[in-house]
């Protein structure tokens, strides 16, 4: 009758335990509506390139520059940042293993010695004392312990609990990898965009030494007509003024090279030292095709919103996982050792044999305030996963749309500029001509000359504009990091 009270009692037990995680939480149901409402083109009106996808080229076929490709080299194998990612990745891998190690048991070799005395008038004390170890033999008082053996505890995952911690731990692990990859696209898109730079700041150096060349001839040709009372005082001054303000143009260029340089150099990990690069192939290079393809793409290249994507799968595990908290834990421990009161009996078999097994069944039953909290934080968090996955994948096919029609502009205001360019150059002969016949006075010359050495710089800088916006695009397609 005791025995079958006993089963009753804890048959009582684990069915109130049950009882209990059944009232455990219900995570938040979220829906993506962002990614089921992309759109399906990214320009209604030009779909010619809709089947191909420039995101897919590797960065070794889209840069042909041998000497942007070794910039690109250098970095990828110097970059503090990306040194700092990868750690972040081996992070992560630590973090699966440690959750796949609670899968197993946990198997612990030990040992220990003690001494003990207990109480003469106790039953312990009055058991020990008229105990015989072997005939003629008491128990030693005080009495020793000595002991070793192998020590066993293994927590059943009967919900799961555990596996759905460690699939959340590898999808944080993927997280990172796709992050790692979203870190290399942004540092060949930095590199390619501050190498253009460069080469588009080499060229304004050149185009503003010439311009103070041509004011140093124009200064010349203002002091002789001076002389000769074809021109003022005025006009030798405004020349003068013209070609120091050149001067001065030309040193603050010149910093900013090595402020470039600089950049470049941070970029690859590396002290200061000149950039390789030839200058001279700046305007006459020509930006590589960018084929677009379709939205949906975006979601297969680019890393960022896979990587979000895998944020967001590893949050909705782990609600999963902080709501199963709430369920009856099962665990299992288990002993297998050599235990004696004193060291020499230790080797005597099977009497210094000790072995224990046993099973606890336990859970949260009334003060379950931690765990709630752990679970709304998890809810929380996932709700909060979402939005920047939809955030991505929005700012992604925003990035896209815009550089696409930068693209268009780029081109037709670098055409422009170029004509305006031809147009200029052959109006400063014209009032260089004019002024040395004494029929154009010195501020039409100045003029001409402005706005000539304007154009030139605005036209470098829309080259430079244009191989950069190419480079954006390609990034922002998802290329740059295979």
């Amino acid at each position: 009758m005791k025995i079958y009270n006993n089963k009753k009692f804890i048959a009582a037990v684990a069915l109130s335990l049950v009882l209990a995680s059944c009232k455990a939480p219900m995570a938040t149901v979220i829906k993506d509506e962002v990614k089921e409402n992309v759109p399906q083109n990214f320009n209604q009106e030009d779909q010619a390139d809709a089947n191909n996808n420039s995101g897919t080229t590797p960065w070794r076929q889209f840069f042909t520059d041998p000497n942007l490709v070794a910039l690109i080299e250098t970095s990828l194998k110097n970059n503090q940042e990306l040194m700092i990612t990868l750690q972040e990745i081996e992070i992560a891998k630590s973090g699966v293993l440690a959750k796949k190690g609670r899968l197993t048991p946990t198997v612990t070799v030990g040992g220990g010695a003690g001494v003990r005395k207990a109480g003469r008038y106790t039953s312990e004390g009055a058991g020990d004392a008229t105990t015989e170890v072997e005939p003629g033999k008491a128990m030693p008082d005080p009495l020793g312990n000595f002991e070793g053996g192998l020590m066993a505890n293994w927590e059943v995952d009967i919900w799961k609990k555990l596996r759905t911690e460690k699939e959340s731990a590898v999808a944080h692990y993927l997280s990172t990898v796709e992050g790692k990859n979203f870190v290399l696209s942004n540092l060949i898109e930095e590199v390619a965009n501050s190498y253009y730079e460069l080469l588009a700041l080499d060229n304004q150096l050149d185009i503003i030494q010439q311009y103070t060349k041509l004011q140093q001839k124009a200064l010349e040709i203002s002091k002789i007509q001076k002389e000769a009372a074809a021109a003022t005082e005025l006009a030798v001054k405004k020349f003068e003024a013209e070609l120091a303000k050149s001067k001065a143009t030309e040193y603050t260029i010149r910093q900013q090279i090595i402020e470039k340089e600089n950049e470049i150099n941070a970029l690859c990990g590396r002290f200061p030292q000149p950039i390789v690069r030839s200058k001279g192939d700046f305007m006459s290079m020509i930006p590589q095709t960018v084929y677009t393809g379709i939205p949906s793409q975006l979601l297969a290249n680019r890393p960022d919103i896979k990587q979000a994507e895998l944020e967001l799968k590893s949050a909705k595990l782990d609600v999963e996982a902080a709501r199963k908290e709430f369920y009856p834990s099962l665990e299992i421990s288990a002993t297998l050792g050599l235990e004696a009161f004193k060291p020499s009996y230790l080797v005597k078999l099977p009497e210094s044999m000790a072995a224990s097994l046993a099973g606890e069944l336990a859970g949260p039953l009334i003060n379950k305030s931690a765990i709630k909290a752990n679970f709304q934080s998890a809810d929380a968090k996932q709700i909060q996963a979402l939005y920047e996955y939809d955030k991505t994948i929005l700012n992604a096919y925003l990035d896209v749309a815009n550089l696409m029609s930068k693209v268009k502009n780029i081109d037709h205001y670098y055409q422009l500029k170029s004509e305006e360019t031809q147009a200029l150059e052959k109006s400063i002969d014209i009032a260089n001509q004019l002024f040395k016949n004494s029929r154009a006075d010195y501020l039409e010359v100045l003029l001409n000359q402005r706005d000539a050495l304007d154009a030139k710089m605005e036209l470098v800088e829309a080259k430079q504009k244009q191989l950069s916006t190419v480079v954006d695009i390609y990034k922002s397609l998802g290329g740059g990091w295979k």
